[in-house]
């Protein structure tokens, strides 16, 4: 894909070979791509990536203003659509794009993955001033290959678009967009003046670079990538430790019935012939002692290092009382303290994206015409989260009002994420929700 895109638009990926070796290596975990010396079966980034991602949106709800227009609201419903697989795209590659994608109303959008774009500029704080994506199209016995450079500028976003037809593994000729008709409304050159970068919403995972400190993103389990891989070796050597365990029968050849073709042989693979060597006449019986535990607890510590490094509870990924190991009850808690952090920080990277692209849809809307609303203000409510118990603190407000000690509708701004910065919009609030001259509990505060 670089090598098209350099030859298609002369830029080359500007990521560095070490961040573009990490980032295979990332996708291979997740897949588990085999490896020699390694057995990938226990998928451990997959089981990282889907509990948290569960975690994450297992109370998630979004909601734009109720008098926003239909349009606007169906494009954060197909933006709900695609939150959980963006979610997981990003925590694998490090950084996953949303691509808003026009209909009749609003927008739908197409989550990219790390592995299927190329930065080809960014400034200094790791935002993307110039990216390039292909997509592979395919009509009767020919392939193309659609290419798209969008660069940020001063005045807007400029998409480049490219249709190649391909021959074999290398990009071929440049063939009109025209030729296929996914590609007939397209033009080799747009200019949407006002739309602010690339024209993405980025969804990066809020970690700091530890593969070679540049400013990409990682993948949420790159700081234990090498752990990853000691469990995957631990594995494939637990399966030849249980190979090599297999009880086994040693029987002279003289014990073994002929066959058909006048081999010495049985077709049960407990036994194993030997020469007929006097000594070796008769039966011996090879049971060794497996040496399994010692294997399990290692890995029980492999998995235990995971959960440190990436923030995890303790029990996520390992056995809680495989050891017996004695914590304190501040350990316990500074564990669970560490895991909420981390759905928070993931809770909040997509918050912050999901914005983004709500703002894109006001300033593309008005562009094409499909949704011309201004800009609408997104609330994001997440639940009561690992440790917040918003059951809790309801009850301890609901207290604060019958003691006088807190007004009823801050209480109920609270609860409800209302706006409550101005008397105007208190009175709305009292309108809409106390009875008349009542509190929380529907009776009379005088």
């Amino acid at each position: 894909m670089e090598n098209f895109l350099e030859q298609a638009f002369g830029k080359n990926d500007v990521t560095t070979p070490k961040m573009r070796a990490a980032v295979r290596e990332w996708f291979d975990l997740y897949y588990g791509a085999p490896r020699p010396q390694e057995d990938t079966a226990l998928r451990p980034a997959a089981l990282i990536v889907g509990k948290l991602c569960r975690t994450v949106f297992a109370e998630y709800e979004a909601r734009l203003p109720a008098d926003t227009a239909p349009a606007r609201k169906a494009s954060l419903a197909a933006l709900d659509r695609v939150a959980k697989t963006a979610l997981q795209y990003a925590m694998i590659g490090g950084e996953c794009l949303l691509k808003p994608v026009p209909q009749k109303t609003g927008f739908a959008f197409a989550a990219l993955r790390r592995d299927c774009y190329v930065p080809l500029a960014r400034d200094a704080h790791g935002q993307l001033l110039a990216v390039g994506t292909m997509e592979i199209l395919s009509v009767e016995s020919r392939r193309y290959a659609l290419l798209e450079r969008r660069t940020a500028g001063a005045d807007g976003l400029t998409i480049e678009t490219r249709l190649f037809e391909l021959n074999g593994q290398t990009l071929g000729r440049c063939v009109p967009l025209n030729t296929l008709p996914a590609c007939a409304d397209l033009v080799p050159q747009l200019v949407l003046p006002g739309v602010p970068g690339v024209g993405l919403a980025v969804l990066r995972m809020p970690l700091v670079n530890c593969v070679d400190g540049s400013t990409d993103a990682v993948s949420l389990y790159a700081p234990a990538t090498g752990l990853l891989h000691a469990l995957a070796r631990l594995e494939a050597q637990l399966n030849t430790e249980f190979a090599n365990g297999a009880s086994r029968v040693f029987a002279s050849e003289d014990l073994l019935r002929p066959d058909a073709a006048g081999q010495r042989a049985l077709r049960d693979d407990l036994f194993v012939g030997l020469p007929d060597d006097p000594a070796n006449v008769g039966v011996t019986v090879y049971s060794p002692a497996l040496r399994e535990q010692s294997f399990l607890n290692r890995k029980q510590d492999l998995l235990r290092g995971c959960e440190s490094l990436l923030g995890l509870r303790r029990g996520i990924l390992s056995e809680q009382e495989c050891s017996g190991e004695a914590r304190t009850a501040t350990e316990i808690a500074a564990a669970a303290a560490d895991y909420d952090v981390t759905v928070r920080e993931l809770q909040g990277a997509w918050a912050a994206a999901a914005d983004e692209a709500m703002q894109l849809c006001a300033v593309l809307g008005s562009l094409y015409g499909n949704d011309p609303h201004p800009a609408a203000p997104l609330t994001v409510d997440w639940g009561d989260g690992v440790l917040y118990d918003r059951a809790r603190v309801w009850q301890e407000q609901q207290t604060m009002v019958e003691k006088g000690m807190l007004r009823p509708e801050l209480a109920l701004a609270w609860y409800y994420d209302l706006p409550h910065e101005t008397e105007a919009e208190l009175e709305e609030i009292r309108r809409r929700y106390l009875p008349k001259g009542g509190n929380l509990n529907g009776t009379d505060e005088s």
